[in-house]
């Protein structure tokens, strides 16, 4: 239970802790196929962002960063690496940038833009909200699971159904709860305050946009590594798990502390 919201995660395997936060829509359970792979060497604390999955609250990037710090705090966990997807990107660059001391390297998967000009070019959040207060919540998600970063390029059934499964527990709060414009798509300004090695990564056949954004990012951030995930779109955790997990995998057991985890 953190301040107006109740969080539901999942701790599980052993090593250095990593911290996964999903994007918008989604929850921790994108990351099964991650968990599966990487849980022998790494202890994985994933959670629902508030307002997604089973979490409670209003989705905020902004609240995002103390969520984290209040879940480490519960957990007792000192230093973490994090790995943040899509919007859950600026949540990691937040909590990285706000606690550096704690942060032992950051991975960013298809980060947004940080020009606000761009922001709803990418996701037309006052057209969505239209939609899930006129039609519902089921229009929303119809028209959502279509949406360019939405689409998979795995021919996997399985994972589809995964995220149709995530897309239909999203509660779409921020549409109902505040009356005005919430905090869905900030631009936060880029930390200069953490030193932490950082990898980012975007599927090549992601949109132009967020390919764009992860190549300004990886040469704005420090000690920055950039990988791309071939065959992949906006989710090539999903799409490409095996080559997406090994690029994790090689990145974390490089800057991540060889101890194990309580």
């Amino acid at each position: 239970m953190v301040e107006d919201a109740r969080l539901r995660f999942r701790d599980e395997g052993a090593g250095p802790a990593v911290i996964l936060l999903h994007g918008w829509t989604l929850d921790l359970e994108m990351w099964d196929p991650q968990v599966a792979r990487l849980r022998h060497e790494f202890r994985l604390v994933r959670v629902d962002r508030r307002g997604h999955g089973f979490s409670s609250g209003t989705p905020s990037t902004a609240r995002d960063a103390t969520d984290v710090a209040a879940l480490c705090h519960h957990l007792g966990l000192t230093r973490v690496a994090v790995l943040g997807m899509s919007q859950g990107a600026r949540s990691a660059l937040a909590f990285a940038g706000g606690a550096p001391e704690r942060v032992d390297a950051v991975i960013l998967d298809g980060p947004p833009s940080f020009e606000l000009a761009s922001a709803d070019a990418e996701v037309p959040f006052e057209h969505f909200r239209t939609v899930a207060r006129t039609r519902g919540m089921p229009a929303f998600r119809r028209e959502w699971l279509r949406h360019p970063l939405m689409q998979l390029r795995t021919a996997d059934l399985q994972m589809r159904a995964h995220l149709i499964a995530m897309i239909e527990r999203f509660a779409g709060n921020e549409f109902t709860d505040s009356p005005l414009k919430p905090d869905v798509l900030p631009v936060p300004a880029l930390p200069r305050s953490s030193n932490a090695p950082a990898l980012v990564l975007s599927g090549e056949l992601d949109v132009p946009r967020r390919v764009q954004s992860a190549d300004r990012l990886s040469v704005q951030l420090r000690c920055a590594e950039r990988a791309v995930i071939t065959g992949a779109g906006h989710l090539p955790n999903l799409d490409r798990p095996d080559e997406y997990s090994e690029i994790c995998r090689a990145f974390l057991r490089r800057h991540t502390r060889a101890r194990s985890t309580p």
